[in-house]
């Protein structure tokens, strides 16, 4: 295959050629730019480098934000400067090269479903938890895009009328209680009203409460703090809930967990899972889906992207 996929983040933007395997031989890591020509120069410049190693067929291109039905177009993003803006055809007139565009959690899991976890699951939800929480739907390793190119937004379903305001603008989305971001907003009002010099967490950031991170709260819940382990019992909890919703609406037999928050899964899936079975619709007399872990890890958007452009090289070859 020796396609290049491209996973562009808020932060950086980070470049892989992958083989006919899905193994990742080789990469580049740039910035961001807040730019939208800069940062299609950062990545013609990151394929530049890539294929002045490495033969190149074709580019693919995972992106956080609304990508339209015709694959070409970045309608939004929160993170990336790109509004309506053709972004597939405009990369490829830098690099000379067919560019495929994909919004990332699609990406994911079409890697998952190539490469790792998802391999011969017919209907396949993937739920990306990081920083907010990205969604995919595969139904026999065919993406659900929607009528319009940007479902399912399954981050910003509300699960708490009135609850924590989104940067959506609404308020209660899904991703507020169960994302890396969720992690350190509980801890933080668990700390308030705990007797916080009995915990790590409230010693360690008692001068700037505002630097504590989700991933510091995971590690604090390994290593025995009580509020840590709270704010990951409430994780838990309202995965399991938004997962009974997801499988309310699309009945998968797979469910995948990705992104950052899945590398601390032995700390709240097994709760997660519980919880999920409990609420779930019909509970007791229908199948549950089966959870699992990815197994891609970061490499997922980077796989998933290539694997994407080079199917649809091969197709324009006919």
């Amino acid at each position: 295959m020796n396609a290049v996929g491209i996973d562009v983040g808020g932060t950086s933007l980070r470049a892989g050629v992958v083989d006919e395997h899905g193994a990742v031989i080789d990469t580049v890591l740039a910035p961001t730019p807040d730019d939208a020509d800069a940062l299609e120069s950062a990545i013609a410049h990151a394929v530049d480098e890539l294929r002045q190693r490495h033969p190149v067929t074709a580019v693919g291109l995972a992106v956080a934000g609304f990508v339209a039905v015709d694959r070409n177009t970045v309608r939004y993003a929160p993170h990336l400067p790109w509004r309506d803006a053709a972004v597939a055809d405009r990369v490829a007139a830098r690099i000379g090269l067919p560019v495929t565009l994909e919004h990332d959690a699609n990406a994911a899991a079409v890697a998952e479903y190539t490469y790792g976890a998802a391999r011969g699951a017919g209907v396949v939800v993937l739920v990306a938890i990081g920083t907010g929480i990205g969604g995919a739907l595969l139904q026999d390793g065919t993406v659900f895009h929607g009528a319009h190119g940007v479902g399912p937004e399954l981050g910003h379903l509300r699960l708490v009328p009135g609850g924590r305001a989104c940067s959506c603008g609404k308020h209660g989305c899904w991703e507020r209680y169960c994302s890396g971001t969720a992690l350190a907003t509980t801890a933080l009002e668990l700390l308030a009203r705990h007797e916080t010099s009995s915990t790590v967490l409230a010693r360690e950031f008692a001068d700037d409460y505002s630097a504590l991170t989700g991933r510091r709260v995971a590690a604090a819940a390994r290593e025995g703090d009580v509020v840590a382990k709270q704010a990951m019992a409430q994780l838990a909890t309202w995965l399991g809930e938004g997962l009974a919703l997801v499988a309310d609406v699309y009945d998968p037999e797979l469910i995948v967990i990705a992104g950052g928050v899945s590398e601390s899964a032995p700390l709240f899936l097994d709760d997660a899972r519980e919880h999920y079975a409990s609420v779930l619709t019909g509970a007791g007399h229908r199948p549950l889906a089966r959870i699992r872990t990815a197994q891609l890890g970061g490499d997922a958007g980077i796989v998933g992207a290539a694997t994407l452009a080079a199917a649809a090289a091969d197709d324009m070859r006919g």
